[in-house]
Order: structure tokens, then C-alpha cells, then sequence
């Protein structure tokens, strides 16, 4: 079974824009808990639980920031890539159109 090769470039480029806001939110949210100290939330207990989380948290956000960018970027790519595919096609079939 022969299928063709179909690319919604406008789609392409809204996940590619969704996964750099994204990545803004993600760094967004890592700087607010920087700011956010243990010992102004309660009791000794849940200021620990508070401090392992956000040691946790800041780990696990920076690796998924990570994972995020290099989605972000090839995806980029190939939203660049086939906007360039598309345009180059176009102007192929147009140098090549019966004029009349």
C-alpha cells in the first residue's frame, strides 16, 4: 500500500511554538521555587519535605528542560525544512506551467 507523504507545516510550526512556551513556562516555574525558602512554610518536618522536594524538582525540571530543547529544536528544524521544501517545489512547478 503506497501512501504520500503529507506535512501540515501550520501544525508543525504550532508545536514547535507550544513546546518553546513550554520550555519558558518550565523556566518560569524553576526561578519561583528558587525563591521559595523551607523555613517560611511550617514545621521542621515540612520544611525538610519541602527542601527534598524542591531539590528533587529542580533536578528532574532541569532534565526535562533539557529533553524539551532538543524536541524543540528538531522539531524546529523540520518545520523550517519542509516550509523550504514546500516553497522550493512551488517554484518548481511554476517555472515548469504551461503559460497561457
Amino acid at each position: 500500500m503506497e501512501r504520500d507523504l503529507q506535512v501540515d507545516t501550520d501544525q508543525l510550526g504550532r508545536f514547535s511554538r507550544a513546546l518553546g512556551e513550554s520550555l519558558t513556562s518550565l523556566g518560569a516555574a524553576r526561578r519561583a521555587l528558587e525563591h521559595a525558602r523551607a523555613d517560611q512554610l511550617g514545621t521542621r518536618r515540612l520544611d525538610e519535605a519541602c527542601d527534598g522536594f524542591q531539590k528533587r524538582w529542580k533536578y528532574g525540571a532541569e532534565q526535562l528542560g533539557v529533553r524539551i530543547k532538543a524536541v524543540h529544536e528538531g522539531v524546529h528544524l523540520s518545520h523550517e525544512g519542509y516550509v523550504q521544501l514546500n516553497r522550493s517545489l512551488e517554484a518548481a512547478f511554476r517555472a515548469v506551467a504551461p503559460r497561457g
